[in-house]
């Protein structure tokens, strides 16, 4: 039974708790590196090339969970799945905290792979697909992933303002121990943060299960992989996950290329990276509004666009240091298509006509291509900045990122296309 259907409170409850978990369960492995990139790399002594090595090791543990983790979404309660995700990530976090060298931080990495997303992703938009019903798919991923970008924005702004205040009141004097010793107390407040947020998931998701709603006790199989893999508009909505996660992995980007190609301090590198936080919110939300007005996929390939401005902006280098508007109109206006994109790709499910059903497998299936960008970007960014200093390595990581949304853009139109010719028809499946 979807959770439409449930009294309004218990919703709103509901929805809280999948903001939380979906934004916290990322706080340890991506957030941290996003904000403080430039003294993340100093203070754990990495080059960007070793950091997207890391990452990579996240990817490909990463993929083969999105493959399993399906099944395991259309079997069991998302309450169960999301809060030990939740716990098993925190427990990370705590070698987080001793800083380790490169070796550990490239296993933690891989474990994280397995706890974020084998536990976690599916579960969690099966969750939300439930909570939108038929009519409001675009509504509910755009809050989902609005309120995710609300929650991460003013922990992001929080968390530039307690760095600042752990260190020297001349920021660029401190010396590298007083700048690891500030990091290691933000990595302990994310690492509370995100035990909370399990504890919140428990005492709030009510325990149901794929099993109970359906009827029927269905085993643990791969017959729902099988059977959305026989339809087209879910190999191209994985397409489009590709080329909007290779736009998303390019905000890790936004403080260092401010610190490089600006000549910005950490502290004030950081800010210019939290701009884009501020901006997820209001553009999943409102893409996710427009999709309900009119078709997920006709924003998609709008959103598309707005990214290709927006990346060809500062990969042809028009951005002129010292002219801080421009910056920041630059990373807001190119935030707005990478989020626009990413809250609302999962409400193609419904245009792709996907039984509920088959969701969690569904989700696998598009997760485990969509996110390749977590084995290949992380590398290829570290290599583009490495072999080219300042602001000229930042420039080609935004042409790669252009020509990923112009084959989105494609994509997107191929999609719309094969949606239309199914129009009317009996269901795929």
């Amino acid at each position: 039974m979807r959770t439409q259907t449930r009294p309004a409170p218990a919703r709103l409850i509901v929805m809280m708790a999948l903001i939380a978990s979906g934004e916290a369960i990322f706080f340890l492995p991506f957030v941290v590196a996003r904000i403080f990139r430039p003294t993340f790399l100093d203070v754990f002594a990495l080059t960007n090339l070793q950091l997207g090595t890391a990452f990579s090791l996240y990817g490909v543990v990463a993929m083969l969970s999105y493959f399993a983790g399906g099944p395991l979404a259309d079997r069991f309660s998302a309450r169960r799945l999301i809060t030990a995700a939740l716990v098993a990530t925190s427990l990370g976090g705590v070698i987080f905290t001793t800083i380790p060298a490169l070796g550990v931080l490239t296993l933690l990495y891989g474990f994280w792979g397995l706890t974020t997303i084998l536990l976690f992703w599916a579960a969690l938009i099966r969750a939300t697909r439930e909570w939108g019903g038929m009519t409001s798919q675009g509504r509910a991923y755009g809050i989902l992933d609005g309120g995710r970008g609300f929650l991460s924005a003013i922990l992001a702004s929080i968390s530039v303002v307690i760095f600042g205040a752990l260190l020297p009141a001349d920021v660029a004097a401190a010396t590298l121990e007083q700048r690891a010793a500030a990091l290691g107390q933000i990595i302990w407040i994310f690492t509370g943060l995100v035990a909370a947020v399990a504890a919140l998931v428990w005492f709030s998701l009510p325990e149901t299960s794929p099993d109970r709603e359906s009827g029927a006790t269905r085993k643990l199989t791969l017959e729902g992989v099988r059977r959305v893999s026989r339809m087209p508009a879910v190999w191209l909505q994985a397409t489009i996950v590709v080329c909007a996660y290779v736009g998303f992995k390019s905000t890790d980007d936004f403080s260092l290329f401010a610190r490089d190609a600006f000549g910005y301090d950490d502290v004030v590198a950081a800010q210019v990276g939290t701009v884009s936080f501020w901006v997820r919110p209001f553009a999943a939300i409102g893409a996710g509004l427009l999709a309900d007005r009119s078709r997920a996929a006709r924003v998609t390939a709008l959103s598309f666009g707005v990214l290709i401005a927006g990346s060809l902006a500062i990969a042809l280098g028009a951005l002129q240091p010292g002219i801080h508007w421009m910056l920041v109109a630059t990373v807001a206006g190119t935030s707005v298509g990478i989020y626009a994109v990413r809250g609302i790709y999962y409400a193609l499910f419904e245009e792709a006509r996907v039984p509920l059903i088959f969701t969690g497998s569904a989700v696998g299936l598009v997760s485990v291509i969509g996110y390749t960008p977590d084995i290949f970007m992380g590398p290829l960014t570290g290599y583009l900045l490495d072999r080219s200093t300042g602001a000229l390595g930042h420039q080609h990581v935004f042409g790669v990122v252009a020509a990923f949304a112009a084959v989105g853009l494609v994509s997107t139109l191929l999609f719309q296309r094969v949606v239309r010719v199914k129009a009317g028809s009996a269901d795929e499946l």
